[in-house]
């Protein structure tokens, strides 16, 4: 289980504003930052932009930031420290070495790729993966299918706007 600690900021708002429950449409401006020891370097953001709309429960967030959501208000401002595993553990195998010529035979064939790329590969029953390229050379590839996000420590911002 994900554990976080917050802060809410709560601006004047009725009493009976609703609040994000399991199954809530919630409409938000939301921001994920990665946490570094002296510093925050911005992964996703709807600040500045169009805010998004989701259920809770719909599987848009993961769900230890869908959990952070729970319980604000309309109008709630809320700043949550997220701990490494929020997306997930980091497991090494998941990093997979692959030979070129399958890298070739399921990548796009028509792709440029150099290391640190975000690469789909076709899968079984038509499905995809996507992997961050590590290495490659003639004969071999390495491929992390980690969530890029995953054992990294986080932040998650989130203003409620709107909660059905």
């Amino acid at each position: 289980m994900v554990h976080a600690s917050h802060d809410v900021a709560v601006h004047p708002r009725p009493a009976d504003a609703p609040r994000v429950t399991a199954g809530s449409h919630v409409t938000l401006h939301y921001r994920v930052a990665l946490r570094d020891a002296d510093r925050e370097r911005e992964v996703i953001s709807t600040l500045g932009g169009n805010p998004a709309t989701l259920q809770i429960g719909g599987g848009t967030l993961p769900p230890a930031l869908e959990t952070c959501l729970l319980g604000l208000a309309e109008g709630d401002t809320a700043q949550f420290t997220l701990p490494p595993d929020a997306y997930g553990e980091r497991s090494s195998q998941l990093v997979q070495t692959l030979t070129r010529a399958t890298f070739d035979a399921n990548a796009d064939p028509d792709g440029a790729y150099v290391p640190g790329d975000v690469v789909e590969f076709n899968g079984p029953e038509g499905r995809r993966f996507t992997g961050v390229l590590k290495s490659l050379d003639m004969q071999r590839v390495v491929v992390d299918f980690n969530h890029p996000l995953a054992g990294q420590p986080l932040v998650f911002e989130a203003r409620v706007i709107g909660v059905l």
